[in-house]
């Protein structure tokens, strides 16, 4: 399960990059495709990763030593804190853009976008380090 949590934070990052880049290009209907597939990958994400953890009843401990350690732990914590306001952002964000409050969208998606990509990248990154 956790590689297919991996996977899923993986595939959300390249759909947020795609749908900036799209929108970029003025392609809205490419970037509002690829954005929503993007929040209904995380939602996935979310569900299989409570789910994961119910069932194992709590999570893996890292084994590195030393700065490897450090490096880790300060990627899990900037990862932890940043996973528990996306969502609630990209919900927001998400919302604005559907309902064409375009201004408002662009104003909040300025925090969104980068704050969902690093919290994606990282989520990969810590699969990595733990497996």
């Amino acid at each position: 399960m956790p590689a297919v949590n991996a996977f899923l934070n993986g595939t959300a990052a390249v759909l947020l990059g795609l749908g900036f880049t799209f929108i970029r290009q003025r392609r809205i209907e490419a970037h509002r495709l690829c954005m929503m597939a993007a929040f209904a990958t995380s939602l996935l994400f979310l569900g299989c990763y409570l789910y994961y953890h119910y069932r194992i009843g709590g999570s893996k401990l890292y084994d590195g030593t030393g700065l490897l350690r450090a490096t880790y732990l300060s990627i899990l914590l900037t990862h932890t804190v940043l996973a528990a306001t996306v969502p609630f952002l990209a919900a927001v964000t998400l919302f604005r853009g559907l309902k064409r409050d375009d201004a408002r969208h662009r104003a909040i998606a300025r925090w969104t976008l980068p704050l969902w990509l690093y919290v994606s990248v990282t989520g990969v990154v810590i699969y990595a380090m733990l497996y």
